[in-house]
């Protein structure tokens, strides 16, 4: 009698023990059908605010809620087994105190189960990540690029260009990784900053337009697959789906005018009576 093998599904911890070990595979994902496909190469799947721009059309990360992150959050959960899921906390639901942090965080680890949030911010998150830490909080860091601070930033271009700016990148990813998260996203910073940094930091980097020698890698999915009008330099397009689509659409609506859709082989036919 064969014995179905449980599927253990990786923690925290887990991804914290790959510093300077194999590569860190990680993708966004916001769906179930996504998820059941990203989970079977990847070993993290963040539920990212970016969201808001890949599924409601927004300019920036900035209007998403928490409301938003945990509902997609659920999605994700349900269609993954194996990967750690990460759910990113939006602007706004952690920055004003380390009470509202936890308080958010507790909302997004109770209420979709997964196994740790990603929050942004360095050295003036330090104490807030320290204070979830020692709560039970897993956390992931972010540095470099952040989003949410778009409208101080004005706009989404790569940090590090002068070398004077790699110093504070390095001591916002130590101060993360001091405070006690488990591993620190570095997005868009200039290539050369990326070695340095991850020989220093003490846990894992995650690059997304960082750098080859960050101890793992992540897109936004929508982005590497095509589906996305507008992608950054550092996206790799490892697929093209968004013209299949559109001729699939295409075609979907010539049928349909056309009335040659449904056709027999899709419609129900009532059922042959019995003889008696």
């Amino acid at each position: 009698m064969s014995v179905q093998q449980e599927i253990k599904r990786l923690t925290a911890p887990d991804i914290r023990a790959r510093k300077g070990g194999e590569p860190i595979v990680c993708l966004t994902s916001y769906h179930a059908h996504t998820a059941r496909l990203v989970d079977r190469y990847c070993d993290v799947i963040l539920v990212g605010d970016s969201l808001g721009m890949v599924m409601h059309g927004f300019e920036t990360t900035v209007p998403v809620t928490l409301d938003m992150m945990i509902l997609q959050g659920h999605a994700v959960m349900r269609g993954s087994r194996r990967a750690l899921v990460v759910v990113d906390m939006p602007f706004g639901s952690y920055e004003q105190s380390k009470e509202q942090a936890f308080a958010s965080c507790v909302r997004a680890l109770k209420e979709t189960h997964c196994g740790a949030i990603k929050l942004e911010g360095g050295r003036r998150m330090a104490e807030t990540i320290a204070f979830l830490v020692e709560r039970g909080v897993p956390v992931m860091g972010h540095v470099g690029l952040t989003p949410q601070s778009i409208n101080t930033l004005g706009s989404f271009r790569a940090q590090g260009r002068d070398e004077v700016d790699w110093a504070p990148i390095e001591a916002d990813a130590m101060a993360v990784a001091e405070a006690g998260a488990f591993s620190v996203v570095i997005e868009a910073v200039v290539v050369l900053n990326g070695p340095a940094t991850t020989e220093k930091v003490p846990i894992p980097t995650i690059g997304i337009g960082a750098s080859p020698a960050c101890d793992g890698q992540i897109l936004v999915l929508e982005d590497m697959l095509g589906l996305s009008p507008r992608v950054p330099k550092f996206v790799k397009r490892y697929g093209d789906l968004g013209p299949g689509i559109e001729a699939a659409i295409a075609g979907y609506a010539k049928d349909v005018r056309a009335r040659v859709f449904p056709g027999r082989e899709h419609t129900y036919e009532m059922r042959a009576k019995r003889k008696p």
